[in-house]
């Protein structure tokens, strides 16, 4: 069993949800769940319709994405939360929870993200998130089981295969 470098949950965290209130991670406890770092003005933003594709196909299974807003990464996430909402809704029919906008990396860094990054990609990348659309699949026990570059696609081979794989656990 593949546990997370702090040893507890990513989904025992207090967050907040983009239009308010709590994203009660806890809800997601016996579900796989992928956690990115999204961002409206990126040019990995079309990465949102393969996410929610990813969302819509595999949601029956006990599957969700979990989209996290970050404007860490050259201001490219400023609007409020009303504006992310309607961004997401409009452009490209995001239908998956969307937590508050939260710092990813630096002292500031929320604390969902501290027990994320100490998990290495395939590359063997571990630490800072180092774009927008960095992605980690969390299995049906709460602990990390993968992490994938921003670059890597949502409907990826790659990505697919894991949560096929964590869904089947």
């Amino acid at each position: 069993m593949t546990t997370d470098i702090q040893g507890e949950s990513p989904l025992n965290v207090e967050i907040g949800a983009l239009q308010g209130g709590s994203a009660d991670l806890s809800q997601y406890a016996g579900t796989v769940v992928l956690v990115v770092n999204v961002a409206s003005k990126c040019g990995l933003t079309p990465q949102y319709e393969g996410l929610e594709k990813l969302h819509e196909r595999y949601a029956g299974q006990g599957f969700t994405v979990l989209g996290v807003p970050c404007n860490q990464f050259l201001g490219q996430e400023p609007g409020s939360a009303g504006e992310i909402a309607e961004f997401c809704s409009a452009t490209y029919g995001v239908t998956f929870p969307m937590t508050e906008k939260v710092e990813v990396n630096g002292e500031g860094r929320h604390p969902l993200y501290d027990r994320l990054v100490g998990f290495a990609d395939g590359e063997g990348h571990s630490g800072d998130i180092r774009w927008n659309f960095e992605k980690f699949l969390i299995g049906r026990d709460g602990t990390v089981v993968a992490r994938f570059s921003p670059q890597t696609e949502p409907e990826s081979a790659e990505v697919v295969a894991a949560v096929e794989s964590a869904l089947a656990r």
